[in-house]
């Protein structure tokens, strides 16, 4: 596959929506691979989807017997960094199904298979995954205006990503560390901290910090990006070291330019203001 016909590396690419709940994904051998905590959850509604999954196994023997062809522990992307989890593709979770009785496995095995075809389009025309990510957005009830920074700030994330892996950064833990930099420098507050102040449950799989952002919030994201990927480009960094300063002084130009923007108009950037799950639609300011 041509770099130029890859999806940005990001977490949005990595989440799915299936009946207003959230589904994490992975690709990897050329096809997705979804949690399979995640399907279980939203096929049953339990509550300890990890649970169930055990009791599945231990009520099917051949479905036990099969676990290690079906299940293949992977690295997923999350806002916060990357996390392992049992994933399945396409046919493993097929199997799975098939020992759960729910009335929604058979619409899920028809959004799963449209999930695999809409991958092939994008593949050929990447454009088509800012039209899904777009429609993603508005079915949440998201403003247009937010919808186009937020848009814009995916691929503002994905030249930065593709840059830091030209410049010898490792995908996962050091990603999360740089990311962690430029948004303390840009805030003054880590992501967590930043989550925790919206009041956002991490337990749940679609709370993505960016998606509760305010308008400024993102502009002020963005910035900080773009400064990092063009000091990193200036400056010429190589490997983590070198592409942490760059993200420190990328961080830092953003940041000044919320503390100015904060003296003058006497207002915190980083505000409590985020969105509802889907269900709701609404903007809550607190």
């Amino acid at each position: 596959m041509s770099k130029k016909h890859e999806l940005p590396d990001q977490p949005e690419n990595h989440l799915v929506v299936f009946q207003e709940k959230a589904i994490r994904r992975t690709w990897h051998n050329k096809e997705w691979w979804f949690a399979i905590v995640d399907v279980v959850a939203v096929l049953t509604d339990s509550v300890q989807p990890e649970g169930y999954v055990k009791d599945l196994r231990r009520r099917d023997k051949e479905l036990a017997k099969g676990w290690g062809q079906i299940a293949t522990p992977l690295r997923i992307a999350t806002e916060g960094g990357v996390q392992r989890a049992n994933c399945a593709n396409t046919e493993g979770l097929f199997r799975i199904i098939q020992s759960i009785t729910s009335p929604k496995a058979e619409p899920f095995k028809r959004w799963l298979a449209q999930v695999g075809y809409e991958r092939v389009k994008e593949i050929e025309n990447p454009e088509l995954a800012s039209a899904r990510a777009r429609e993603l957005y508005q079915a949440k009830g998201y403003p247009q205006a937010w919808i186009e920074k937020r848009l814009r700030s995916i691929s503002i994330r994905g030249e930065l990503t593709d840059e830091w892996k030209q410049r010898g950064v490792q995908e996962g833990k050091e990603y999360s560390i740089l990311t962690a930099e430029i948004a303390r420098a840009t805030f003054g507050v880590s992501p967590d901290a930043h989550s925790r102040i919206k009041g956002l449950d991490k337990v749940k799989t679609g709370n993505n910090l960016r998606d509760h952002m305010t308008d400024l919030e993102l502009i002020f994201t963005m910035l900080g990006e773009a400064g990092t990927t063009e000091i990193a480009r200036r400056k010429d960094a190589q490997g983590f070291v070198d592409n942490r300063k760059a993200a420190k002084e990328g961080g830092a130009v953003a940041g000044n330019a919320r503390k100015a923007l904060e003296a003058k108009s006497g207002k915190p950037v980083v505000s409590k203001e985020n969105y509802l799950p889907p269900a709701k639609k609404k903007l809550v300011r607190k």
